[in-house]
């Protein structure tokens, strides 16, 4: 199992709405902050979008489409100084339907924006490294698989056909993860964090061995082997992109995938603990509790209720 499938195989999405903006020039929306997962697709046409934190906006093109986990307000908009409406005002009602925007003779956009809700607690980790906003350009050939689900995306969204809704909200998940997939292929080599972890040839291939291989009893030496440096260079160039050591890496996703295995509850804590790579159920306990401030037993019994 590679670190993407390690978590997104415990994501579990919920529930998915969607809704079609047909847009003139001057127009624009905003949209609330939130732990729900957002996303959108500029189908024809452009726009802007702004995040309170920006301090410039991403100009959005036709194929392009943006993914949030969830965070701060946004805005869509022709041009930053458009009047606004919220969200809640311009589509409420129309779920899953059109909602026509501005009424001047500019530039027409559509634009499909969907939203889509998962259990917050398994996906913490996954949600915890991701940038707040990611824009991917579908212009590339690398992102063929990502521009294949936005096109059936919306076809889905605009069809009267029986269903359409149902396709819409399984392929959102899709789209999260191509969407992720396709950061982590353009990630540049000065970039930081968990996706330029990945993207780098070197830290990918031991962060992999790890996910892959989570029980083995590993240390900094065999990772260093494995990314082909020496111990002290992998040590360093780790704890640079990802922000952490390696081993302590380790330990957080070990309890992750604990914490996982505890919630599905059909296994005992001597499993759980073999499973991940520990020795012991006394050295697990004391493991998962530093990292998740309570015992496992306590943690399944309280995500049980």
């Amino acid at each position: 199992m590679d670190p993407l499938d390690d978590v997104f195989a415990a994501m579990r999405v919920q529930s998915a709405i969607y809704a079609k903006l047909e847009t003139i020039a001057p127009w624009g929306l905003s949209l609330a902050g939130g732990k729900s997962a957002r996303f959108g697709l500029v189908v024809k046409g452009s726009c802007l979008f702004q995040m309170e934190d920006m301090s410039e906006p991403i100009i959005m093109q036709t194929g392009d489409c943006y993914v949030m986990a969830g965070g701060l307000p946004y805005v869509l908009c022709s041009s930053l100084d458009s009047a606004r409406v919220s969200c809640t005002q311009a589509v409420r009602d129309k779920i899953g339907g059109l909602v026509e925007l501005g009424s001047g003779q500019g530039e027409r956009a559509t634009i499909i924006c969907g939203w889509f809700s998962y259990d917050q607690s398994s996906a913490l980790s996954l949600t915890s490294l991701i940038p707040g906003v990611l824009h991917v350009r579908t212009d590339s050939q690398r992102n063929e698989a990502l521009q294949a689900s936005l096109q059936i995306l919306a076809l889905e969204a605009t069809s009267t056909d029986l269903g359409s809704s149902l396709v819409v909200s399984r392929l959102a998940d899709i789209i999260f993860v191509q969407a992720i997939r396709a950061h982590i292929a353009h990630a540049g080599a000065d970039e930081l964090g968990w996706f330029a972890a990945l993207a780098d040839k070197k830290l990918g291939a031991a962060l992999r061995a790890m996910h892959q291989n989570m029980a083995q009893a590993w240390t900094v030496e065999a990772l260093a082997q494995i990314a082909l440096m020496s111990r002290s260079a992998f040590a360093l160039r780790f704890k640079e992109k990802v922000g952490e050591t390696p081993l302590e890496y380790l330990t957080r996703w070990r309890m992750f995938k604990a914490s996982c295995l505890l919630r599905q509850n059909d296994k005992s804590l001597g499993e759980i603990a073999d499973m991940i790579g520990y020795e012991s159920d006394e050295a697990f306990k004391r493991a998962f509790k530093r990292v998740h401030g309570m015992p496992p037993g306590e943690f399944r019994r309280a995500v049980a209720h």
